[in-house]
């Protein structure tokens, strides 16, 4: 078992402009993590913690209901110790950084058109394929303390053309506090993409929520 040693101030930060990139409430101090409360259709609240805690331990046995999420900057064993039989685990996921600066952009594929939006601390791109459908998209959010990469996703069928990384890059040219932290919290499949870029793992990511009856 690894046990995390991610700095909470870290991981707040990364909730904090997280929820500001999903247009949630800003994430509030709770025993050791840190509570969103979401109340949107998928997820009513979720927690974060830095390191497993009692608090999440408390948690855990209090609620019993779907659609809470526990979070933890852990391995899915650390996370699944804490938890009674009912929570269940959620795919990996891995809590990543950059400090490199951005690569050039390689020109899009014929046809493909970057498309570029800004709504006060967030920026939106979108790859647009020739036949005017979306390619692939991602958003980013800033604060002083961190800017944080999230939904960065290419459809199926355009996959493999350098366009999950294009997004990256073009988000990362709207940074605009230097020394703020990049961060992003990684699928396994998108882990190599941003190991690519110069990206490294902090730690392992864990989830679980009750599922639905």
């Amino acid at each position: 078992m690894s046990l995390s040693r991610i700095d909470p101030d870290l991981v707040f930060a990364w909730q904090a402009a997280h929820s500001i990139a999903r247009g949630s409430p800003p994430p509030v101090h709770d025993r050791g993590g840190f509570r969103v409360d979401t109340h949107s259709e998928k997820e009513t609240k979720r927690w974060v913690f830095p390191q497993l805690c009692d608090g999440l331990r408390a948690i855990a046995r209090e609620i019993t209901a779907p659609r809470h999420y526990l979070k933890l900057c852990g391995c899915d064993e650390e996370l699944r110790s804490a938890l009674p039989e009912r929570w269940e685990l959620q795919p990996s996921n891995y809590f990543m950084t950059t400090t490199a600066a951005p690569v050039d952009a390689r020109p899009l594929p014929d046809g493909y058109r970057m498309e570029l939006e800004r709504a006060g601390s967030v920026v939106r791109a979108s790859v647009v394929a020739p036949d005017g459908a979306v390619a692939a998209t991602g958003s980013a959010a800033e604060t002083a303390e961190a800017f944080v990469y999230d939904r960065i996703e290419t459809a199926p069928e355009h996959r493999r053309k350098g366009l999950g990384a294009a997004v990256m890059i073009a988000l990362a040219s709207g940074k605009r506090f230097p020394t703020s932290p990049q961060l992003l919290v990684a699928t396994t499949d998108g882990r190599g993409l941003y190991e690519n870029l110069g990206w490294t793992v902090l730690g392992p990511f864990a989830t679980a929520t009750i599922p639905e009856t």
